[in-house]
C-alpha cells in the first residue's frame, strides 16, 4: 500500500487503512477521486461502511488529528489516567511505555519519568516510594492538559531551538506563521549521561544542537531553517562563513562536520527569551542516565575523543593515566576542570595570570577521560612538566622549532617561557651557537680568455616577454635573447642559439650593437621594482653611450 499511493499529495497510510486530507473541500474530493482511481486500477475493493468521509476531525494511530494539530486520543489518554501503581517491574514498564507514546506532546517528560526509570534498571529492588507515586501523578496530569502539536508543512519557515542545562538538554522544533507566531511540531528533552555531565558547557550547549538536529532529520534535510542557541560563542563555531575556528574544542570540530549536511542560519536569542528550550533543559534532574537509541550517530562520533587523548601521550613520556592521576591534585587544572563543566568562570579566578590563559581559551576546553584537553593539546599538570621538557628538548631544537613542537601535543600556563628557559640553559645548545660553522669566502677566479666563463639569469616579465642575460665574464659582454618560456628546454635552445653566433661569427659588433641599444632599454625600464637585478646588470655591464 505504501507504493501504491506514494507521491499522491495529502494521502497517509498504515497497513490498509488510508487517510486522505485536504484544505478544501474540492481538494479533499479531488484527492479522494484520485487514491479511488488508483485503487480501482490496482483490483483493489473497499467496503462504504467502512469509509467515513468530509470528516472536520478524526482518531488515527493514537492520535486526535484536526485542521490546528494532532493531540493524544482521549480515549487513550483516559486508559492511562484509569492505571492503578504499578506493582512490579512489568506494570511499570508498561505504563511508562504508553507514556513514552506521547513523548513528543510533553515538554521534559525524562525529568518528570526519572524515579519510575530508576526502579526499571537491573538489580534494582522494586520499592514504590513516595516519590514514584508523586512521579507517577505528575506524568498523569500533565498527560491531562491541553497538548497540541500544530501540522509539519514544509511551505512554512522551521525554527530549532535546543538548550543545555548542567544535567539535561532539551530542543523543540517549530512553524513560524504568517502572523509571527510560533507553534511546535515536536519536543524531545533527556538528562545528560555522566560522561555528558562533564562536558564544559559550551559543550553541553552543542551537544543540544547537534541532537536536535539529528533528531529532526526527517523534517530538516534539504530545507533552509533556523537554528536557535541562547549561547553566542557557538555562532562563530556552527555558523561561521569562514569554516570551523582550528583551535576550537575537536568534539565540537566533529558536531560542526555534522551540522555541514544541513542548510541552516544560527542566530542567538538571550537566555531570558529563550522560552521552551531552556525550560526543557533545567526541568532534568542531576541523576544520570543510560544513552538510548536515538544517540548512535552521536555516539559514533564520540568515540574517536579518546583515541586522540592517546594519540597525543604515545608521543609524550608519560601516559594518559599518569595525567589523569596528577591532575587531580594539581589545584590550577581543577580549577579550569570544574569551571569548563559548569560554564562559569568567575572574575576573581580570572585575575590570576595563570589561570587566565584557561579562561582566555574557555571555548577550546574540554575534558577526555579526567584529562584536561585545549583543542587537541593536552594539559600537562605541574609536576609532569620538566619530563615533557626534557622529552621535547631531546634533539635540541631551537627555541621556535620546540616552541611549535609542544604547541602540537601540549599546553600549561606559561610554556612558551619554560621553553625559552629550557633553550637557554642547555649547554650544547650554548656551545653550538657560540661556534657556528664557517663558511670560506672566495672571489671567482679571473677567466683566461672569452667566453670561458658566463653568468646567466633571466629579466622580465615585461609585456609577457622574459629576457635572458648573458654576461661573459672576461669581456663582460652581454647577450640578451627574448623569450616568452623559462623552461629548461627553451633555455637550452637560447644558449644554443647564443653559441651558434658565436662560433659562426657571422653576426658582427655593428650588428649586436643595433640589438643591444634596441633591447637593454627595455630590460632596465622593465626592472625598475627590481633595484637588486638592475644594480647587478649595471654593476656587471658597462654599457656604451
Amino acid at each position: 500500500m505504501d507504493s501504491l499511493v506514494a507521491g499522491m499529495e495529502g494521502t497517509t497510510v498504515y497497513l490498509d487503512d488510508l487517510m486522505i486530507c485536504g484544505r478544501t473541500v474540492e481538494e479533499h474530493n479531488n484527492r479522494v477521486v484520485a487514491v479511488f482511481a488508483k485503487l480501482d486500477e490496482y483490483g483493489f475493493r473497499i467496503k462504504p461502511e467502512k469509509c467515513h468521509f468530509l470528516m472536520p476531525k478524526i482518531d488515527f494511530l493514537g492520535f486526535q488529528i484536526d485542521s490546528e494539530g494532532r493531540r493524544p486520543d482521549p480515549a487513550k489518554v483516559q486508559a492511562i489516567l484509569d492505571m492503578p501503581p504499578p506493582k512490579n517491574v512489568t506494570e511499570t514498564r508498561a505504563f511508562l511505555g504508553m507514556v513514552q507514546f506521547y513523548g513528543s506532546f510533553v515538554p521534559a517528560l525524562h525529568a518528570h519519568r526519572r524515579p519510575l526509570d530508576a526502579l526499571t534498571k537491573k538489580d534494582v529492588k522494586f520499592e514504590w516510594s513516595a516519590a514514584c507515586q508523586k512521579a507517577f501523578e505528575a506524568v498523569k496530569r500533565m498527560l491531562n492538559s491541553d497538548l497540541l502539536l500544530t501540522h509539519y508543512d514544509p511551505k512554512l519557515p522551521i525554527i530549532v531551538a535546543a538548550d543545555a542545562s548542567q544535567y539535561g538538554i532539551g530542543g523543540v522544533i517549530s512553524h513560524r506563521w504568517p502572523n509571527g507566531t510560533e507553534k511546535a511540531i515536536f519536543h524531545f528533552s533527556r538528562a545528560l549521561t555522566a560522561t555528558q555531565q562533564r562536558y564544559s558547557q559550551i559543550e553541553k550547549e552543542g551537544l543540544a544542537l547537534v541532537t536536535a538536529v539529528t533528531k529532526f532529520h526527517r523534517y530538516l534535510h534539504g530545507r533552509r531553517f533556523t537554528l536557535r542557541t541562547d549561547h553566542k560563542p557557538l555562532l562563530t563555531i556552527f555558523g561561521g562563513s569562514k569554516g570551523v575556528p582550528i583551535y576550537t574544542a575537536n568534539r565540537l570540530q566533529r558536531w560542526a562536520t555534522i551540522l555541514l549536511n544541513y542548510d541552516f542560519e544560527i542566530s542567538y536569542v538571550k537566555t531570558k527569551d529563550f522560552g521552551q528550550a531552556d525550560a526543557l533543559s533545567r526541568l532534568i534532574n542531576q541523576k544520570a542516565r543510560q544513552a538510548e537509541e536515538d544517540e548512535v550517530i552521536i555516539a559514533q562520533i564520540e568515540v574517536q575523543a579518546s583515541p586522540e587523548l592517546a594519540s597525543q601521550c604515545n608521543q609524550l613520556p608519560v601516559t594518559a593515566a599518569m595525567i589523569r592521576n596528577h591532575s587531580k591534585t594539581d589545584p590550577l587544572i581543577q580549577k579550569a576542570m570544574a569551571c569548563a563543566e559548569r560554564g562559569v568562570w568567575p572574575k576573581d579566578l580570572e585575575k590570576e595570570p595563570a589561570f587566565q590563559q584557561f579562561s582566555r581559551r574557555r571555548e577550546q576546553l574540554s575534558i577526555v577521560e579526567d584529562c584536561l584537553m585545549m583543542a587537541h593539546r593536552v594539559v600537562v599538570p605541574q609536576r609532569l612538566r620538566q619530563r615533557v621538557l626534557v622529552s621535547l628538548h631531546k634533539a635540541h631544537p631551537g627555541i621556535v622549532r620546540m616552541k611549535s613542537l609542544a604547541r602540537s601535543l601540549v599546553f600549561w600556563p606559561g610554556i612558551d617561557k619554560d621553553i625559552e628557559q629550557v633553550v637557554r640553559s642547555c649547554d650544547n645548545c650554548a656551545a653550538a651557537a657560540k661556534n657556528p660553522i664557517k663558511n670560506v669566502l672566495y672571489s671567482w677566479p679571473k677567466p683566461a680568455a672569452p667566453w670561458t666563463r658566463v653568468h646567466a639569469d633571466f629579466a622580465g616579465p615585461v609585456d609577457g616577454v622574459y629576457y635572458l642575460v648573458v654576461v661573459d665574464a672576461y669581456s663582460k659582454w652581454p647577450e640578451v635573447m627574448a623569450t616568452k618560456s623559462i623552461t629548461s628546454t627553451a633555455t637550452i635552445k637560447l644558449f644554443e642559439k647564443i653559441w651558434a653566433i658565436r662560433e659562426s661569427g657571422d653576426a658582427g659588433d655593428e650588428q649586436w650593437n643595433t640589438i643591444r641599444r634596441a633591447i637593454v632599454p627595455v630590460i632596465l625600464r622593465g626592472e625598475r621594482d627590481q633595484p637588486r637585478l638592475r644594480t647587478t646588470l649595471s654593476s656587471a655591464i658597462k654599457w656604451p653611450s
